[in-house]
């Protein structure tokens, strides 16, 4: 989970995290996808349950290496220096999420002394924060925008998906904070298998389908996806703990392509699942390091793109099999990568939130350095630049 500094609320917060807090599981050996499982598409459930590891889990960096880094091309990119504005006093915690809306505005999520969500133009100037003190923000995860600019946050701590308006109202709420006495966040519910389909554990990431459905990656404390329709309504689950097709060990990130196939990442297991759009399982690609974080592009040419993010322990050995950020075709083919851990500006730092609405504009929000950052990807023509 994430690294934090922490005082009063947050310090209770991060002890009952710590309890639910295990080893990794190691990646799953092979090549690059895993064979649908035999007599369907769904994977077994059921098996050994490993608890969802850290940053690291002590696994060394030999273990933690990407398949395809070394024979990934760089995608040449230019940095754009200090493009969020704040206001004066007001200031970033960590980077846990970035997205952006059809007009080109910029939505940021960050874990501070609270959590706090920002909005910026296209120019990277504050507009104003959305959902100030609200009940439901209590340990942020992650924010997206879909179609209609409705914004989505999630908040792992409050076990809950809250959806805004795009004139910044509560319109629904997937899930449930747990109720007063309240101390930081309650001791984290054992993994249920099934869960029930409107209670969460720690959810990670939401996604959305073109007709409006919802995909939730349900996340440190359940292995799971959930989908419901546009309105809320559960249709259906998938997942459980462990190493097969179809099973998780922390899924961490999710989206969904223009023929509402899911992919969904699974950071502790270094391996993306691949779903249709029912949730039946297809292939994996375990290639590409750990996704903490998946963005793909509007099209009409779709590209995916993954964030091997290094871990906040900030171990040199660590730093030479992460820290960059992979573009692929749909089909799993590595076209290139960029960036290096550091933290200079032009630099990734835990990458946690990653943005591509726009084709070779590339928003990213960080962990350790409290930041966010835009790139300028300048691809080859065989890496989907222009020909």
């Amino acid at each position: 989970m994430k690294t934090r500094c922490m005082s009063g609320t947050a310090v209770a917060l991060a002890l009952s995290a710590a309890v639910t807090l295990f080893a990794q599981t190691p990646a799953p050996s092979g090549g690059g996808q895993t064979p649908t499982p035999p007599g369907g598409a769904q994977a077994p459930a059921g098996g050994a349950q490993t608890p969802p590891g850290g940053r690291g889990g002590g696994r060394g960096a030999a273990a933690l290496r990407p398949k395809a880094l070394d024979t990934t091309p760089d995608i040449p990119f230019k940095v754009v220096p200090n493009f969020m504005k704040l206001p004066a006093n007001v200031y970033m915690g960590e980077g846990i999420g970035i997205a952006t809306n059809s007009k080109g505005h910029i939505f940021v999520n960050t874990c501070a002394q609270q959590t706090r969500n920002f909005e910026f133009d296209q120019n990277g100037n504050f507009v104003r924060e959305i959902g100030k003190d609200l009940y439901g923000f209590v340990f942020c995860h992650g924010i997206r925008v879909d179609a209609q600019d409705n914004i989505w946050v999630i908040d792992e701590g409050a076990n809950s998906i809250i959806k805004f308006n795009p004139e910044g109202r509560v319109t629904m709420i997937l899930g449930r904070r747990i109720g007063f006495p309240y101390n930081g966040r309650e001791p984290s519910v054992k993994e249920a298998n099934p869960a029930p389909p409107y209670v969460f554990n720690r959810p990670t990431d939401v996604a959305f389908d073109s007709a409006g459905n919802i995909f939730v990656a349900d996340g440190y404390g359940n292995s799971r996806v959930v989908k419901y329709d546009k309105y809320g309504h559960f249709l259906k689950q998938v997942g459980s703990r462990g190493p097969g097709p179809g099973q998780f060990n922390l899924i961490h990130s999710i989206a969904v392509d223009a023929k509402g196939n899911v992919y969904a990442g699974s950071r502790s297991d270094q391996r993306i699942e691949v779903f249709d759009n029912d949730l039946n399982y297809k292939t994996t690609y375990d290639h590409v390091g750990a996704p903490w974080s998946l963005c793909i592009t509007p099209g009409p040419h779709q590209y995916l793109y993954t964030s091997n993010s290094n871990p906040d322990s900030q171990d040199s050995e660590l730093h030479k099999v992460s820290g960059q950020i992979f573009k692929m075709e749909l089909d799993g083919t590595v076209l290139g990568k960029f960036g290096v851990p550091g933290k200079e500006q032009g630099q990734f730092s835990t990458v946690h939130g990653i943005d591509c609405r726009v084709d070779n504009e590339i928003l990213v929000s960080e962990i350790v350095e409290w930041r966010f950052q835009k790139f300028i990807l300048q691809p080859t023509a065989a890496q989907g630049g222009k020909k």
